[in-house]
């Protein structure tokens, strides 16, 4: 099965095996927002996934 290289790019597999995504809404349009907000997209939040699509989505471990 072919993995969705557009998609897994955007995803971070930790060490433990948790996945990592950026938070959407991000991208540009940030001047207008506070410091404080900029900053806070820039982290990255759990995301939660099952495993019939994370095999689809994610390469082969």
């Amino acid at each position: 099965m072919k993995t969705n290289k557009s998609y897994s790019k955007r995803l971070k597999i930790t060490k433990n095996g948790k996945i990592l995504a950026r938070k959407p809404g991000f991208n540009h349009f940030n001047a207008k927002q506070s410091r404080k907000s900029q900053l806070a997209g820039k982290r990255s939040q759990d995301f939660i996934i099952k495993n019939k699509p994370k095999s689809h989505l994610l390469p082969y471990n």
